[in-house]
């Protein structure tokens, strides 16, 4: 028992220093975000955008992007939800409403591959529909062509990604920002119709956990072995 107490100890110890150099993972997914402005600043919608009805005056924002958690990472449009600087020009039509929508393409790191974001900066329009219309029609009235699988998820914005649809990615090291090249469209992250899909928590993978105990069980073999041999 006391020549085992040893080999115990070394693979105790290669389990913990495997385990403080191993970086955190977190799947990440690709998709449309769906935002609610107000105030110049954004909100993770509640809803999703088939469903979302926004008022005359409303600010809603679309973002295409890599994120980690849909709600606590997804990125956000890079711009202020500012009503007036979109629909400030646009005149009050009777028996409709305006809606100042945002729609950020994202950068090229977080484009499928083959596929690049139609433009750097975000693209804005004031969509003037009925007073009943969804934000999904506000959408759609300014950046057709849109795509849905058939979940009713959002897939693309004015033909934006060619393919794909809330896919997830390769794991990433969870200190990656959500948008990082390595992370919907219903525009919003979530299994509904407001786009999206939640990911993974930051703390080490099963594969991961699942090596490193067989690295130790491998370490304790070896030093059974070589006890084995001096004898």
């Amino acid at each position: 028992m006391r020549r085992r107490l040893p080999a115990a100890a070394a693979a105790l110890g290669i389990v913990l220093a495997l385990l403080a150099a191993a970086p955190a993972l977190a799947a990440g997914y690709r998709y449309w975000s769906f935002w609610d402005g107000a105030g110049g600043r954004w909100s993770y919608a509640t809803q999703g955008p088939s469903t979302a009805r926004p008022a005359d005056g409303s600010v809603q924002g679309f973002r295409f992007a890599v994120s980690k958690d849909a709600a606590a990472e997804a990125a956000t449009p890079r711009t202020e939800a500012d009503f007036e600087a979109v629909c400030g020009g646009t005149a009050p039509a009777e028996g409709r409403k305006r809606v100042a929508v945002v729609i950020d393409f994202g950068v090229p790191q977080d484009a499928p591959e083959g596929d690049t974001p139609p433009q750097d900066t975000p693209r804005t329009a004031c969509a003037q529909v009925p007073p009943a219309a969804t934000a999904a029609e506000a959408l759609a009235a300014v950046a057709k062509p849109l795509r849905y699988n058939s979940a009713a998820l959002l897939c693309a914005v004015s033909g934006y990604p060619k393919q794909g649809c809330g896919e997830q990615i390769a794991d990433t090291p969870s200190s990656a920002p959500a948008s990082a090249p390595s992370a919907s469209a219903s525009a919003s992250a979530s299994a509904s119709a407001s786009g999206g899909a939640s990911g993974d928590g930051g703390g080490p993978s099963l594969g991961l956990l699942a090596g490193i105990a067989a690295i130790a069980a491998l370490a304790v073999a070896g030093v059974l072995r070589s006890r084995r041999r001096a004898r």
